[in-house]
């Protein structure tokens, strides 16, 4: 029998209904749990070994290295720090990082609700004592978690554009801002609970990559995509534009289950685009294993009632199979 108009009407009514339905109760559900999340304490402590250290004479020398004595190694001889105490260079890095980070406000604002997420879904967590510092742009160690204390080296993130990043690469300096200091202790506490890939196959890698950028959406709500993963907008824009191609692509050449170690250096780790050996790659972003893997994770997820501290241990190839991922169209 040939629907009629007011069939189409009414079927298409019940489908936006039900559509709606489930959007609500989902931003409920969402919604109830940030309710939930805001309300567990966190006593935050934050030490400004970069301000005292900035303020700090030759004098002072003996008591800083008594108050902090992780920070001056046994091997090095006073007359190094003596000299940087009043290195011109060391002295302008320093006004520049109390210049972005004035107040201890602005990174309680950044912390606070980020260990308050991880709590939440990982109870055992411990509140660090938050130490920064300056690193002489040390940005490949950017945040350090060791003995219950977090590090951070503020002179990482004082703008994309600082002065103090020429000659850095972009694709490296562009992550160099204030806003990326959540996504990297984010990133800094992923690895606490994430099982390392038991294979060392391209799919076991980027699903590894995958699960550290689901715990960001976790613990990150209010911090963008492209944030997360480390992209502009407009790379993340290109990710999510060429995900089915991309796909096609490491099926076709059936890069899933391999072994060869260069595809980390080709997908995954930070670079200034993917090496697909192909005209556009000059035209993609780096680490797109990542990305995928985070998309299967998703759709893993969005497809299987799995607990997240279960999720963190489970297989690649557990994951893969039962996620039902199909890329965007």
């Amino acid at each position: 029998m040939a629907l009629t108009n007011n069939n189409i009407f009414s079927a298409m009514k019940y489908f936006v209904l039900v559509f709606l339905g489930a959007f609500f109760f989902s931003c409920s559900n969402r919604s109830e749990v940030e309710g939930e999340i805001e309300k567990i304490p966190i006593n935050i402590e934050i030490i400004r070994f970069d301000k005292e250290f900035a303020a700090a004479t030759p004098a002072d020398l003996s008591s800083l290295k008594a108050k902090f004595p992780a920070f001056f190694p046994k091997q090095y001889n006073d007359s190094i720090w003596l000299e940087k105490l009043s290195d011109t260079l060391q002295n302008q890095l320093e006004e520049e990082v109390i210049k972005t980070f004035p107040k201890d406000e602005t990174l309680e604002d950044l912390l606070v609700p980020l260990f308050q997420h991880i709590q939440y879904y990982f109870p055992k967590f411990m509140t660090p004592v938050v130490v920064t510092t300056t690193s002489d742009v040390d940005y490949r160690n950017k945040v350090i978690l060791a003995d219950g204390m977090l590090v951070i080296g503020l002179d990482n993130y004082l703008g994309a554009e600082h002065r103090f990043y020429e000659g850095i690469d972009n694709y490296i300096s562009k992550e160099m801002k204030p806003s990326q200091i959540g996504p990297d202790v984010a990133e800094t506490y992923a690895r606490q609970y994430i099982k390392p890939p038991t294979k060392a196959s391209f799919l076991g890698q980027i699903i590894y990559f995958g699960k550290e950028l689901y715990l960001k959406d976790l613990w990150l709500p209010n911090t963008t995509d492209a944030e997360k993963i480390g992209y502009t907008e407009q790379e993340f824009e290109w990710a999510a534009e060429n995900e089915e191609y991309m796909w096609r692509y490491f099926i076709e050449k059936e890069l899933l289950y391999s072994t060869d170690p260069k595809m980390g250096a080709r997908f995954i780790s930070p670079a200034p685009f993917s090496k697909f050996y192909l005209e556009i790659d000059n035209e993609s972003p780096g680490m797109l294993g990542r990305y995928l893997g985070w998309k299967i994770v998703r759709a893993y997820m969005e497809n299987n009632k799995t607990d997240v501290q279960r999720l963190m241990v489970m297989d690649a190839d557990e994951i893969f199979l039962n996620s039902k991922y199909k890329p965007k169209k």
